[in-house]
């Protein structure tokens, strides 16, 4: 054999396996001091809900105690619990949200 006829092994070539971003679920949680029209109208603004839509949710966390709103990747998630929460307290209301990570 000569130096020209060495034996050259293929490459493999390897992908990066990519994991999905871990979703989180908005909830809203009742409470008997906001008012249900505020809690539609965040639902419409912050998440961008339908009256229809929006009402359906106010009113099955008002009947429940509490319901999902959204569900998001984290950032998104901290996000828009973080928008809802500071209009609520610009207009004085003890409106709840949180981010919890979705099973």
């Amino acid at each position: 054999m000569s130096d020209n006829d060495i034996a050259q092994k293929p490459k493999t070539k390897s992908k990066p396996k990519l994991d999905r971003p871990k979703l989180y679920k908005v909830i809203l949680f009742n409470d008997d001091y906001t008012p249900r029209e505020f809690v539609v109208m965040i639902l419409k603004a912050v998440f961008r809900m339908g009256e229809e839509t929006g009402y359906r949710v106010m009113m099955t966390a008002h009947k429940l105690g509490s319901s999902v709103v959204v569900v998001c990747t984290k950032d998104i998630a901290e996000t828009k619990v973080k928008e809802a929460m500071d209009y609520a307290k610009e207009a004085d209301f003890p409106l709840m949200l949180t981010a919890e990570p979705e099973e």
